[in-house]
């Protein structure tokens, strides 16, 4: 028996080469042409393997090799993104970098994107299985180089801010960059009187949004900067957490926090002990009076995309008790609810009447859907299985669909783009109007559903799901829907019973229907044999009418 012989891999090879210094490159023949000419011998001697060298040059004369900000590595690494080289051969390791740190990097990146490594005069190529242990021996190495130089890092700093000293970055408020001495930051004279009023004015109003509000008041904003990049930060209205930070920083009274330690700082106090520990104790006794936060399992469907269309603030769920037994839920403006109700106009809407008026805006925009990836989706909204989806699973198809919503409560008009699209639409809210209306016609339609028959269409929303694979199995469907597995395993059990059955739940009005409880199709849907099916069926249903009879 004749075997077809092994096909060698076609090897494009980039030679790269490199010199420190710019000493002798303008010779006949310098260092970087030995380099080159060796490899391409090296090349030669593998060609029954497939090897073939690049024509193109990656040379860099006169470059260090501590770094790898290099031009001819930089082209030779762009190639290699580019799918042009898939082996690089260098004469010694150290052309290619001389930092263990770097040169690790650049073997990762490398066998990301399937390029061999081979350095002709140490015998070192990836291609083999010694040359992959090499390289992982050397990985090893510059792990542990790696958290060695984050733990001097770690001591350093420690060091340095237990000494009271500055580490960088942009100065609190009040303070700005010492030029004589780097580890140093001094008094900005044209913001310290704004401190020293945040704190006299909290400890007379004992509230951080009077605090906020009254500070805006005067025409005050937070001072502006330039990045290195050129982006500009600052010259905002203060907001209840600009006010809280500047109340609760130890570096106004000359100390400096540490990992929850406090030491001596080098900068100058603003701010004198007895006021500071003033304002901590009034800060800590409104957190005690404070009630746990109620919103943080209070979420909307319309959270993440429902924005303030007058001032561009995100609009947060939350809600309020009515007689400690009604919960009204409404979006807030959270510009209005940081910096005060009359920053903005908006203030708040209610939830429930908004969430109506986005899903009856989606159904009745069904054509800008017809060509939209989210198929699945948009099938949820459009059909009954929309309300017996659980909430997080409406929420997802939600921000699945619409890029972003908006609400004017001047024009009392609502602003839709959606997902794919850069079209903005816009829509009155009417809500006041519908609400009412489609609450009412909401309660009347659910009170008629037959529970056996929203768990059929769950059944096959699911099934639909784990076909298409966006459900991967059961567990994740359970995690996703918050359900147990084995209830989710039952509902999907539906799906065994026959066609003629399946359609008389969703079609048939007949009041039985609600009178039957999804555990007594499971026997049913066990049974593979549809004659039976159709006998048991009749016998549950003609059971449950004798108890309704009687």
């Amino acid at each position: 028996m004749t075997t077809e012989p092994e096909q060698k891999k076609h090897l494009v090879c980039a030679i790269y080469t490199r010199k420190s210094s710019s000493e002798g490159l303008d010779q006949e023949f310098s260092s970087l042409d030995n380099q080159r000419e060796s490899a391409e011998n090296y090349i030669k001697s593998q060609q029954h393997e497939g090897w073939t060298a690049s024509p193109e040059l990656y040379d860099d004369g006169g470059c260090t090799g501590a770094n790898i900000e290099r031009p001819g590595l930089q082209k030779l690494l762009n190639d290699i993104k580019a799918g042009k080289i898939n082996c690089v051969v260098v004469y010694k390791v150290d052309r290619l970098s001389r930092s263990l740190l770097d040169f690790s990097q650049l073997l990762e990146f490398f066998d990301k994107h399937n390029v061999v490594f081979v350095s002709i005069t140490q015998h070192f190529n990836t291609n083999t299985s010694m040359g992959r242990l090499t390289l992982n021996i050397l990985l090893s190495f510059a792990q542990f180089e790696r958290e060695i130089i984050s733990e001097r890092t770690k001591d350093k700093l420690s060091a340095a801010r237990k000494r009271g000293q500055w580490l960088g970055g942009h100065p609190p408020f009040g303070y700005m960059r010492n030029p004589l001495e780097k580890r140093k930051i001094i008094i900005n004279p044209e913001e310290v009187d704004m401190v020293r009023k945040v704190y006299s004015l909290y400890l007379k109003k004992n509230s951080a949004l009077e605090v906020t509000q009254t500070i805006n008041a005067t025409g005050y904003r937070t001072p502006s900067w330039l990045t290195k990049t050129g982006r500009t930060f600052g010259n905002k209205k203060f907001s209840i957490v600009t006010v809280v930070r500047i109340l609760k920083n130890h570096t106004y009274v000359g100390k400096v926090n540490y990992q929850g330690n406090i030491y001596d700082g080098l900068q100058p106090a603003i701010v004198d002990e007895e006021t500071f520990n003033k304002v901590q104790e009034r800060i800590a006794h409104h957190r005690r009076d404070r009630k746990p936060y109620k919103n943080k399992d209070c979420s909307g469907l319309l959270s993440k995309i429902l924005k303030c269309k007058s001032c561009g603030s995100a609009m947060v769920h939350t809600y309020t008790l009515k007689k400690k037994r009604h919960k009204y839920r409404y979006y807030l403006c959270s510009n209005a609810q940081k910096r005060g109700y009359s920053e903005c106009p908006v203030r708040y809407v209610n939830a429930q009447q908004m969430e109506d008026r986005i899903i009856q805006i989606l159904r009745g925009e069904v054509n800008n859907f017809k060509s939209s990836p989210h198929k699945t989706e948009v099938e949820a909204v459009l059909s009954p299985i929309w309300d017996s989806l659980f909430f997080e699973e409406k929420r997802k198809i939600l921000q699945t669909l619409i890029k972003i919503a908006d609400y004017d409560s001047t024009t009392k008009r609502i602003g839709m783009i959606l997902n794919g699209s850069t079209e903005r639409m816009e829509f009155d809210s009417n809500i006041k109007k519908i609400y009412a209306r489609e609450r009412d016609s909401k309660k009347r339609l659910l009170s008629k559903e037959p529970p056996i028959r929203r768990f059929l269409l769950l059944a096959h929303h699911l099934n639909n799901h784990l076909v298409e694979g966006k459900i991967k199995d059961l567990r994740q469907a359970a995690a996703w829907l918050g359900f147990d597995q084995s209830r989710l395993s039952h509902i999907l059990g539906l799906l065994h019973l026959s066609p003629s059955i399946q359609a008389e739940i969703m079609t048939d009005n007949s009041p039985i229907l609600d009178s039957i409880p999804e555990y007594k199709l499971r026997d049913l849907s066990s049974e593979s044999d549809w004659s039976k099916q159709a006998i048991q069926w009749q016998e549950i249903k003609s059971s449950l009418l004798l108890s309704l009879k009687a």
